[in-house]
């Protein structure tokens, strides 16, 4: 029997992808601890301001996770929300924690505390590499119906790896805020299968911008974490310039091979795959199999 992680909340997933029992939440709701902005302007708040943070265990390693709660502002970033990331990270450096999982659903910064919330994504930006160049791997999992954009589609992309379903989306803006910025006609924000096939997991596999596809299911993203951890510990490698260097090289790359695509499916024709929309349909396990020998390979 699966479990949908597209439809849990933060707390179901934090506790179904960690050992059952394990997880020990720092800062939890009882704390009360919320975004002195939003109280400022008469906005809703949270008691845990929208982001589930603690330590666990994930088949038996010592791992530090966080959950985004996308039913919170859409798991938008503010102040406290970006402190407790940071704060967990630092912590994780501290404790010598065998990796970090960020399950991650937001739509990016809060405008209700936009300069508080810039400064915390970039604060949680420097503490993912921090915690990198310490030696620990970071792992972010998206699938929750919000996505990940923003600022923290940045952030999921300084991790060691991205595990994704198909229902997942991850970019920098998200298709309502380029369609206000540019028009309908540069991305019409209504066209559904036009924006999960730009920033859905699948596309975003074959750019080689994830470094996993599962089904929507809790056990399914715990099973990859799991692997992708496994796979640090038989191949610790810090982050390098080296690395850094590669993978800006291979960005330079993509945008001089797609740069004048004008939809996603041409960019998989151009990668090789004869028939794109058959492989769209495929469930993740046949889709990574056909997919794999096709995909761009990252390198950080």
């Amino acid at each position: 029997m699966t479990s949908s992680y597209l439809e849990a909340n933060a707390r179901e997933r934090i506790a179904q992808v960690l050992d059952a029992g394990s997880f020990e939440e720092f800062l939890p709701p009882s704390k009360r601890i919320v975004s002195p902005h939003l109280g400022q302007l008469d906005a809703p708040v949270s008691f845990d301001d929208g982001v589930v943070v603690g330590r666990g265990a994930l088949n038996g390693a010592k791992v530090f996770a966080v959950a985004q709660e996308g039913g919170f502002m859409g798991g938008a970033v503010g102040e406290v929300h970006g402190a407790k990331l940071v704060g967990l990270l630092k912590r994780a450096v501290q404790e010598r924690a065998e990796g970090i999982l960020l399950l991650l659903e937001t739509g990016g910064v809060r405008l209700h505390e936009a300069n508080a919330g810039l400064i915390a994504v970039s604060e949680v930006m420097r503490a993912v590499l921090d915690t990198r160049a310490a030696g620990i791997p970071v792992i972010v999992l998206v699938g929750g119906s919000n996505g990940c954009f923003g600022g923290m589609g940045i952030v999921a992309r300084c991790a060691n790896a991205i595990i994704m379903s198909e229902e997942g989306r991850l970019a920098m803006s998200g298709p309502e805020v380029i369609e206000t910025a540019n028009g309908v006609e540069e991305f019409d924000s209504r066209d559904r299968a036009l924006v999960w096939r730009t920033t859905g997991g699948k596309h975003r596999y074959l750019l080689g911008d994830c470094h996993g596809i599962v089904a929507d299911d809790t056990a399914a993203f715990r099973t990859a974490a799991t692997q992708a951890l496994k796979a640090f510990k038989n191949n610790p490698t810090a982050l390098s310039l080296q690395a850094l260097e590669a993978e800006q090289a291979m960005l330079e790359q993509r945008i001089a091979r797609f740069g004048d695509a004008a939809d996603p499916l041409e960019i998989w024709q151009r990668l090789g795959i004869g028939k794109p929309q058959d492989i769209a349909m495929l469930e993740a396990a046949a889709f990574t199999a056909l997919a794999e020998p096709h995909r761009v390979k990252g390198q950080a």
